[in-house]
């Protein structure tokens, strides 16, 4: 039973995963951010998790740490550094896919 005033958005919920160069080596080498969607939070982290041990990055990222971020502020993010310079941000973001439309301020037509 849920309480009033606390109910899910209509529309499903995605993840939007965003890797993102930052820190002083983005000036040299410019890169755009790498986004990509999933279902499933369980799914992204585990993209994620994999995608670092196969680029022998720490593993940092964790499903109960990235579920709690997402909870507390609609949002995990995650700095990866090397020798003091950052490198690369990964953000986790909730979407909502094809929420409802709302009336979009057009009034119904008065002539009949």
């Amino acid at each position: 039973m849920r309480e009033k005033g606390l109910s899910r958005p209509p529309g499903r919920i995605i993840y939007e995963v965003t890797i993102q160069a930052v820190g002083s080596l983005n000036t040299i080498r410019q890169r755009e951010p790498v986004i990509i969607f999933f279902s499933n939070l369980r799914k992204a982290v585990d993209a994620i998790t994999a995608e670092l041990a196969l680029n022998n990055w720490p593993p940092r990222v964790n499903y109960t740490a990235v579920y709690r971020g997402v909870k507390q502020r609609e949002f995990y993010s995650c700095d990866f550094d090397v020798a003091g310079t950052r490198v690369f941000r990964i953000k986790v973001v909730p979407r909502v896919l094809n929420p409802a439309l709302p009336r979009l301020g057009i009034d119904e037509n008065p002539v009949r």
